[in-house]
């Protein structure tokens, strides 16, 4: 299997076809712990009844997933009826640009605003802000539904010929 550095080129391969890959779906611990090994994603919300994304930062605490809010505008969309968590989509993914090879994965479940200021204040030290804004705003987005998988190059022995 090719290895993928972080910053999501390929090594060790030439250029693969399509019929070089297969999708193996992943579990629900093999895409939480892909999900740790990158800092960045993309938070899927309700925003004035329409789907929004926002680029964010987050981290893995266990099954919790830890996302840090950059703009304010984000908070208050996800916050509207005051006391009821959100429903978001999170996911991230590695994807190689030249073979498209990697893996992705998509996390569905409750966001919760962090309201102790003290633990929003320990997170806002852990996770950087991509925007370079300043903000302590968290939500812990408690996942129901995980879902990935990973596009991996077939070994040459087992490719189907032609």
């Amino acid at each position: 299997m090719m290895a993928l550095k972080a910053t999501g080129r390929s090594v060790g391969h030439d250029r693969v076809t399509q019929q070089d890959r297969r999708v193996r779906d992943l579990d629900r611990d093999e895409a939480l712990r892909l999900l740790a090994t990158v800092s960045m994603g993309r938070l899927v919300f309700t925003q004035r009844a329409l789907p929004a994304v926002r680029p964010v930062t987050h981290l893995v605490e266990g099954e919790d997933i830890m996302v840090r809010l950059d703009d304010g505008s984000t908070l208050t969309a996800l916050m509207m009826d005051s006391g009821t968590p959100a429903v978001v989509a999170y996911e991230a993914d590695v994807i190689d640009p030249e073979t498209h090879l990697g893996w992705s994965v998509v996390v569905t479940g409750f966001a919760y605003p962090v309201a102790d200021a003290e633990e929003g204040h320990g997170y806002a030290e852990r996770l950087p802000s991509w925007a370079g804004q300043s903000t302590n705003s968290t939500v812990r987005i408690r996942p129901d539904i995980v879902n990935g998988f990973r596009l991996e190059a077939v070994p040459p022995e087992a490719a189907p010929s032609g």
